[in-house]
């Protein structure tokens, strides 16, 4: 084994140093290991994950490490934890950037020992390391070069590391682990539980600091006129285009979180519509539409809420529930050429009669529908409905590579198993709401974590009895939480979103559960955590559900989506969001399964734990 393994380094060397046509072997050959989404889908991450994969021990000394670096490597890090591989963490306190939550995270790990570097310590050095080691046998793979253990770094920066094979008598190896463990053994170092108490104050202090001199630096934007993002951009000269070519309907398919409602805005206000419906199924969709463009437009409309509520009838922008706009008497208070446009929000709804009614009545000079899916199960073709006119479309990936969604880690858990079967939504009330179930899913949703200083997660089930059972047991265990459903009230939903948004502890939400409310169309930008208990067989929903946690906001770098996978049907529909793939292709879900992040750009991850890759093989 040694000889051969002593041959296939030295082609691998031949190779990368020599000649690149000489053929060895890759897993023995040197590599530039950088981020470029658009080469084969390199990521610093799966490299790193990849070996981390195929390892039985590893050395790691990084000078900075965030959550948000973390993140992608906590679904590996917990299958090498549960096989006992060891691990050694070297990280130092430089400039207070690592963060504390990330130190805890690691120092949990039992397999894991982490110390810190102190750099504020009288006779330290500067530390600025960057080296990965990962040992297989008597090989050990090692990565060098620029890559700390953050977000960026592990995706979307422009990092030069090189990758390298040694036995264990290689002398460039021994040079490195002597250094490693100077500093491991270092009178500067600290075990985590030694140092973590004081650093934690230190960084938290310094973090203030930093957000008070934000403040005072910060511009009055509302003084300013907002603009439209590229994507917006590029919809408003499409939207005046088809005004020019005298068409009169489109569509806006742009992905949940994007900015559907703002890019409307910009459109009515460059082509200067002064008459406008704005047509939703909720009334909170409704108000948040409103604020939206006011902020758009200032002083210069009027604005009005039709609703069961509030009653508007005389203003320029009329915002109204379609239950509310239905009502003969509501409808016939306007002439059907009253509104120059109508904005039809989620308007994969428009095969309803309800829908169908409203735009039989009205005749204005546009209609603009607005979706992330246009494509119904039901066969109604959304369309032709508006002739077939794309105003504009940008789907999930393409907002991920424009960057105009927040990145996410997606993990893909297999739910509890019991009796060697893993339960489903057909399964007995008592055993989707079992003490053991809501253990599992509780570890699972420490583990993974969020961003932030606090949860602020939405949890989706399947039930309406599962979701009150579940929220009563969540707040025993000393959360809080409440279920929502579509028999609360307009009031008791707006406020409970207030709740789950609020930073102060004091009298937030943890969660909020939901069977058929949270879907679509709620603004609640500060979500960190979306926790998927609920089976669907529907691309759309799976979408509108991922796509609540993927609104941008300040302070927001990433958010968790758990995907508890039960013993069901069609059960992998990330590979099917992201891919827009309908026919369920076998192939393509291995691929998203097997190496997802890959695929994916920007900081985004998708990761699945063993016994669901397991599964995917024999689909």
């Amino acid at each position: 084994m040694a000889v051969k393994a002593n041959h296939d380094i030295s082609s691998g060397l031949d190779t990368a140093f020599i000649n690149s046509a000489i053929n060895s072997n890759l897993a023995y050959r040197p590599e530039f290991v950088s981020n470029d989404y658009t080469q084969g889908g390199k990521k610093v991450s799966v490299a790193i994950e990849r070996e981390l994969r195929h390892c039985d021990a590893f050395y790691i000394s990084v000078a900075f490490i965030t959550e948000g670096g973390l993140a992608p490597l906590k679904q590996v890090l917990a299958e090498l934890r549960d096989k006992g591989i060891p691990g050694k963490i070297l990280t130092t306190s430089y400039l207070t950037f690592t963060e504390p939550k990330a130190l805890k995270t690691l120092a949990d790990l039992s397999n894991v020992e982490v110390r810190v570097y102190d750099s504020t310590d009288e006779g330290a050095s500067g530390f600025h390391t960057k080296g990965y080691i990962f040992k297989e046998e008597e090989i050990y793979r090692f990565i060098v070069g620029s890559s700390n253990m953050t977000a960026s770094a592990f995706s979307v920066n422009k990092e030069w590391n090189t990758k390298l094979v040694s036995t264990s008598d290689g002398e460039l190896l021994k040079q490195m682990m002597t250094e490693f463990n100077a500093l491991w053994n270092s009178e500067h170092t600290l075990a985590v539980k030694d140092f973590i108490e004081d650093y934690e104050v230190r960084y938290k202090l310094i973090k203030e600091q930093k957000k008070n001199a934000a403040k005072e630096q910060m511009v009055d934007l509302q003084a300013y006129k907002l603009q439209p993002n590229k994507m917006q951009a590029r919809f408003v000269s499409n939207f005046r285009k088809l005004l020019e070519s005298n068409e009169h309907r489109g569509l806006l398919v742009s992905s949940c979180g994007s900015g559907k409602t703002y890019a409307s805005a910009f459109a009515l206000r460059e082509t200067k519509q002064k008459k406008v419906l704005f047509l939703v199924h909720r009334e909170q969709i409704a108000k948040q539409a409103l604020k939206s463009y006011k902020r758009v437009f200032g002083s210069n409309r009027t604005y009005g809420l039709l609703s069961g509520t509030e009653k508007s009838f005389a203003q320029d922008y009329i915002f109204s529930t379609m239950q509310t706009m239905a009502k003969a008497e509501i409808m016939q208070k306007f002439s059907p050429d009253h509104f120059d446009t109508i904005v039809v929000d989620e308007v994969h709804r428009a095969g309803a009669n309800s829908y169908q009614k409203i735009m039989s009545y009205f005749k204005p000079n546009f209609y603009l529908g607005m979706t992330a899916s246009p494509e119904r199960m039901d066969g109604f073709d959304i369309f032709a409905l508006f002739d077939h006119n794309i105003a504009y479309e940008i789907r999930l990936q393409q907002a991920l590579e424009q960057n105009l969604l927040c990145p996410f880690h997606y993990y893909g858990i297999t739910d509890l198993i019991i009796d060697g079967e893993t339960i489903n939504e057909k399964e007995d009330f008592n055993q989707l709401t079992c003490s053991a179930r809501v253990d599992h899913i509780l570890k699972q949703a420490n583990y993974y974590g969020y961003n932030g200083d606090r949860v602020k997660g939405l949890i989706f089930v399947s039930r309406r009895d599962e979701g009150k059972e579940l929220s009563r047991l969540f707040n025993e265990r000393g959360l809080r939480t409440l279920f929502l459903s579509g028999d609360d009230s307009q009031e008791k939903r707006e406020r409970a979103i207030e709740r789950l948004e609020q930073d102060d502890y004091e009298g937030g939400l943890d969660y909020i559960f939901s069977v058929d409310i949270m879907n679509e169309g709620i603004d609640a930008p500060r979500v960190n955590q979306v926790i998927m208990l609920r089976p669907t067989q529907s691309p759309v929903i799976f979408v509108q559900q991922l796509g609540r946690g993927l609104r941008k906001a300040d302070n927001k770098e990433y958010v968790v989506i758990l995907d508890f996978i039960g013993n069901y049907t069609n059960n992998f529909m990330i590979p099917i969001a992201l891919s827009g793939d309908r026919s369920y292709n076998k192939d393509s879900i291995r691929r998203y399964v097997s190496e997802g992040t890959r695929v994916i750009p920007g900081e985004s991850t998708i990761h699945f734990d063993a016994i669901s890759r397991e599964r995917i093989y024999i689909l």
